[in-house]
């Protein structure tokens, strides 16, 4: 492990509430690991998608404590422009669905700790019960850390969330898939786009269900996606692993131990 003072990491912790003038120790072989969450739970954990808003800090707090770089999908475009990976480990916060739950309880905590995150939409389910309405996805889309940066960004989890490759036998040619891709990936781009500020870029495919097809592939960058976040465990450990189109990650779910973060990242 390398040595260096925090204050040279500034550029990398920015938005990981680090402010700690001490000696650190950096990985010699910095990873990246993509955190994915769905509903955050007030009290207890009804069922094992859902995480408790407890665990969810306790989440934050280790990444702090880690030194552990919160960083964005733009940032990780920029990382595999420059060649190098991050000086520390890193991972980017995502949620999954759109549930009410982000609003009253998710963002006010990495408010808090001064964290960002991208949250992937179902569209058809907003404004429906226990989704959030576009009133509150705006609000989100909206605020705003010092220096004018908007940590918040969201993405698109397709229109009905369908299974993109298994539902493929239920198209009579390759003609109508494809247009049942180009709509679920255009039409839901394009309704949040129309509440959010900036482009919808990035995909997160609804079951982790065709990672790494081609044909979806082939359809999102068609529809302007730059990023496919699918459902594969795994994380990022050099440049060359980096597809911006297979991105892995870790789900987080009621019963994942903050030490399931450390060992993806250091194994």
């Amino acid at each position: 492990m390398r040595k260096i003072n925090l204050t040279l990491l500034i550029a990398i912790l920015i938005f990981s509430g680090c402010s700690r003038k001490e000696e650190v120790l950096l990985p010699d072989n910095p990873r990246i690991l993509v955190l994915m969450y769905h509903k955050i739970a007030q009290e207890e954990a009804e069922n094992l998608y859902e995480r408790s808003k407890t665990e969810f800090e306790n989440d934050l707090r280790y990444l702090l404590k880690n030194n552990i770089g919160v960083i964005s999908f733009d940032d990780l475009e920029n990382i595999k422009s420059s060649g190098k990976m991050p000086i520390t480990h890193s991972v980017i916060i995502t949620f999954d669905d759109g549930d009410r739950s982000w609003y009253d309880i998710a963002v006010p905590l990495l408010r808090k700790y001064n964290m960002k995150a991208t949250f992937f939409l179902w569209v058809e389910k907003m404004e429906q019960h226990s989704f959030l309405n576009w009133q509150e996805i705006r609000y989100i889309s909206n605020i705003t850390y010092p220096g004018g940066i908007k940590p918040f960004v969201f993405g698109s989890h397709t229109y009905s969330h369908p299974f993109l490759e298994a539902g493929k036998d239920n198209f009579e040619t390759t003609g109508e898939y494809y247009q049942f891709l180009d709509w679920e990936l255009s039409r839901s781009k394009e309704i949040i786009e129309e509440n959010t500020p900036g482009e919808v870029s990035v995909l997160a495919l609804p079951y982790g269900d065709g990672a790494g097809n081609r044909e979806i592939i082939a359809s999102a960058m068609q529809t302007g996606y730059k990023f496919i976040r699918t459902s594969r465990n795994a994380v990022i450990r050099n440049i060359s692993e980096l597809d911006l189109f297979d991105l892995p990650s870790l789900p987080m779910l009621d019963d994942t131990e903050q030490s399931e973060i450390g060992y993806y990242l250091n194994h």
